[in-house]
């Protein structure tokens, strides 16, 4: 290390508070002082005053180590990494996000001792332990000389940089007689994983790392049982808890044994979040893909008309998206994805708040709780979105919708946002000068629904007669009455999940992905038509707009399992069968939830048949350490 670097421990206090700035990096790239216990709790009263963005782009917390990385590489060369929960995750990611574009471009990692050399622009990636123990580490490469290289990075040192230096420490690089470069931390108790580069060529680089199998089930536990859930354990004055038990027809979570949990290796949750963000983003492309390409658009049975509106959401609201949720089948074979309800998801509310309150009544003292920042993230994600002081909540009469819609509210109500549920399309009007309004003469602006694009798509579909040029919105007459695509087709009305998410919500997209992803780890194969492939090795056949499960059917050597529903008579696309686990009684599937685009928990969703309805128990789920996990397994 240089004597000019002013090496600190992130533990030790300095005199540069939080948020000072310490320096630059190339690029004029600000490096700024992460002292967390320095931090003024009026300039940062929660969770969501700690994230970083730049626009409409995450950046990380502030000021942390991968908030710097990422920002150094938005900044100077428009690529991202996606979200990870700790800075070790980075060196498992094997691809860049180019800003600009959406596209995904090959990130290739390099063990420590690599014949590789490191080049400037590189990160270089510690493990965790020792000075970065639980969340390991990441700096930028700025220099490479004969025997060291120059790093900037946040969350080490605390203190101001010389004038002129443009970075933070000097680690000793040596080369051995085979070529390999091993580099050499400042701190004694560290390891260094090594650096990514962004590169199409894989001379040297390293396989993307799989969990062991052994760490990617599921597993079955039960608490303790001491008539925890005989009393009511839920405060049915709180409307939101109030509402899920008129949902579920009393104090109860699931309609099997009340005691009953499932629990996941902490590795199972971190390929969770790599599968997340990587599928969200392999959807924006497919979805670009298809917006590109009347041939392909025309295999989602959307109305025409709708086109230009569908590209317009697209080109202007592209990452203007507040929340999804990605299906997964989980097993020691690996993680799959099934499809992405990107549109009008649910099963927040159980995971962000209901699942709490069962941990809390029944006692359970076991793991962590994969929802437990839900809540938090949606709040943040509304900070950092367009809207009218005043967003209007659009449900069905529903009861599920109901306690779904009062999680939002709350998670709006946290950001500061003012709302109001409309109930249907109840009680909206237009005024004399042709705006639209609430009962209260509210106009509405900003509107989250509850509703699917595909309600809206079924009364434009019944609306338009084949000869329409525009989508026949009704607009200010008073004696009609108000439409839902009179609400969410009018284009001064900014709608939450926008019109664009039709389109990966949409099962049409499945074999696009796999066109454009063929053979990826976390795909299924999928077809327009039964191919030979599938019909060898059995399929699920799904209707492309199909929701909650209905009208599928999974055909192995012969019919395993099949729903009803109200989809039977749309076009279908063939899905490679990949069934769900068994863990006792119940098949059990993942789900995941993006926010903002990013992953933002999970949950669990089981039931007694393969496919998973609109029916099926959101059940506990703990995430235990490999350890831990392991070991209750033996």
């Amino acid at each position: 290390m240089s004597e000019t670097s002013p090496e600190k421990s992130a533990n030790i206090h300095t005199n540069d508070p939080f948020g000072s700035l310490l320096g630059y990096a190339p690029g004029g790239i600000a490096i700024y002082s992460s002292d967390y216990d320095s931090a003024d709790e009026r300039e940062f009263p929660d969770d969501a005053a700690y994230r970083s963005y730049l626009g409409d782009e995450y950046m990380g917390y502030k000021w942390q180590c991968v908030e710097f990385a990422r920002r150094y590489l938005y900044l100077n060369h428009g690529l991202v990494f996606t979200d990870v929960g700790m800075a070790y995750e980075i060196f498992s990611l094997r691809f860049l996000r180019q800003v600009v574009n959406d596209a995904l471009l090959p990130l290739q990692a390099y063990a420590n001792g690599s014949r590789k050399r490191p080049e400037p622009g590189a990160l270089l990636i510690w493990d965790e332990g020792g000075e970065f123990e639980r969340t390991g580490h990441v700096a930028i490469i700025t220099e490479v000389l004969s025997d060291r290289i120059r790093i900037a990075e946040q969350n080490v040192i605390h203190s101001r940089l010389p004038r002129g230096q443009q970075w933070t420490r000097e680690l000793m690089m040596t080369v051995d007689a085979s070529g390999g470069h091993t580099l050499h931390d400042t701190f004694t108790d560290t390891d260094i994983l090594g650096w990514m580069i962004q590169t199409a060529d894989p001379a040297h680089s390293l396989a993307q790392p799989v969990p062991p199998p052994a760490l990617l089930t599921i597993r079955s536990a039960r608490l303790p049982e001491h008539g925890q859930f005989a009393q009511p354990w839920l405060n049915e004055a709180d409307p939101l808890e109030g509402a899920f038990v008129a949902a579920m027809g009393g104090q109860q979570l699931t309609s099997g044994d009340p005691y009953r949990y499932y629990t996941l290796s902490e590795s199972a949750q971190h390929e969770l979040i790599r599968a997340t963000n990587e599928v969200h983003l392999m959807y924006l492309h497919a979805t670009d893909r298809v917006l590109k390409d009347d041939r392909l658009l025309q295999n989602f049975n959307i109305p025409r008309l709708l086109w230009p509106r569908l590209r317009l959401s697209w080109q202007n609201r592209r990452h203007q998206t507040i929340t999804g949720r990605l299906d997964f089948c989980l097993d020691a074979r690996g993680l799959k994805s099934y499809e992405y309800n990107a549109d009008s998801a649910s099963c927040h509310a159980e995971t962000g708040a209901i699942l709490a309150r069962w941990v809390a009544a029944g006692g359970l003292h076991t793991g962590t709780d994969p929802g437990r920042g839900l809540k938090n993230a949606l709040t943040d994600c509304w900070k950092h979105r367009n809207h009218a002081p005043l967003v209007h909540i659009l449900q069905d009469h529903d009861s599920e919708e109901t306690y779904h819609a009062r999680f939002m509210q709350s998670a709006l109500a946290s950001a500061g946002i003012r709302t109001k549920t409309v109930y249907g399309t109840e009680g909206l009007h237009w005024d004399s000068r042709g705006r639209l309004l609430d009962d209260d003469d509210q106009q509405i602006l900003s509107v989250w629904k509850t509703w699917a694009w595909e309600s809206v798509l079924e009364q434009l579909r019944e609306d338009a007669d084949g000869r329409e040029v525009a989508p026949p919105i009704r607009t200010g007459y008073p004696g009609d009455t108000v439409r839902l695509i009179d609400v969410l087709l009018r284009p001064e009305v900014l709608v939450y999940e926008p019109l664009w998410t039709a389109i990966p919500s949409n099962k049409a997209i499945l074999p696009v992905l796999w066109e454009l992803f063929p053979k990826h780890r976390y795909l299924l194969d999928a077809d327009y038509h039964l191919t030979p492939e599938l019909a060898s090795e059995g399929y699920a056949k799904k209707p492309i707009g199909g929701r909650c499960g209905d009208n599928v059917t999974l055909i192995g050597t012969d019919e395993l399992d099949a729903t009803a529903g109200k989809f039977g008579a749309q076009e279908h696309i063939y899905q490679q069968l990949w069934c769900l686990p068994q863990v006792g009684d119940n098949y059990l599937q993942i789900c995941t939830f993006t926010v903002g685009g990013h992953y933002g928990g999970c949950c669990l969703r089981s039931d007694p048949t393969r496919i998973i309805t609109g029916d099926s128990d959101i059940a506990p789920l703990r995430i235990l350490s490999d350890e831990a996990f392991l070991k209750d397994g033996a």
